[in-house]
């Protein structure tokens, strides 16, 4: 198992569901559609400075699992 996946968490009690970002309420997939739309990770961390880049990589490798 890729360790990057140990970011990601699916909870039914947390964004109904839906794969976030381990301790967060940010959906993989919301990471994944900034980047397809042109963001850069590092356009991503300076919206969300919580996050690191690891958690941008982890959702990435999400997708691709």
């Amino acid at each position: 198992m890729n360790p990057l996946l140990e970011r990601i968490s699916v909870d039914p009690n947390v964004c109904f569901g839906k794969p976030c970002i381990r301790g967060t309420r940010i959906w993989v997939s919301l990471l994944r559609d900034f980047l397809a739309g042109g963001m850069t990770v590092a356009e991503i961390l300076v919206e969300y400075p919580h996050l690191e880049q690891g958690d941008i990589q982890a959702a990435i490798a999400y997708g691709c699992g």
